[in-house]
């Protein structure tokens, strides 16, 4: 099960990365796209033209993930995944998760011991 990710605090963890790719699907291909969403204050990233190719994906298939890359070697990366409908040429994408996510080797320190192997943090969490 997800949990919406809070409006303010997906909207806050943009403002540290520059565009991102959103990944879809409707077979075996995955589709990606360079895209510079914004952040709604209803929890939602409107990602403006991302080709007809990702609209057709959508249709048969709304699971998404818009994955960030960090701006630093060896920083973050922001991973959301969500659901995605189509509004005339444009996406929105309701955000069901999100985090922070970089390897274990990437780490500036010790992992802590009850997370998921890696350095991660969910936003907002």
């Amino acid at each position: 099960m997800s949990i919406p990710v809070d409006p303010a605090d997906l909207r806050q963890a943009l403002a540290d990365f520059d565009s991102g790719y959103l990944l879809s699907t409707s077979s075996p291909q995955v589709k990606v796209v360079t895209v510079d969403p914004v952040a709604g204050d209803d929890g939602t990233l409107r990602i403006a033209g991302p080709g007809r190719g990702t609209l057709r994906n959508l249709a048969e298939n709304p699971t998404v993930t818009v994955v960030f890359p960090p701006r630093e070697r060896h920083g973050f990366t922001l991973l959301v995944d969500g659901s995605a409908v189509s509004d005339g040429d444009d996406v929105v994408v309701t955000a069901t998760a999100a985090v922070l996510h970089r390897p274990a080797a990437h780490a500036d320190g010790p992992l802590p011991a009850d997370g998921c192997g890696h350095d991660c943090a969910p936003v907002g969490g």
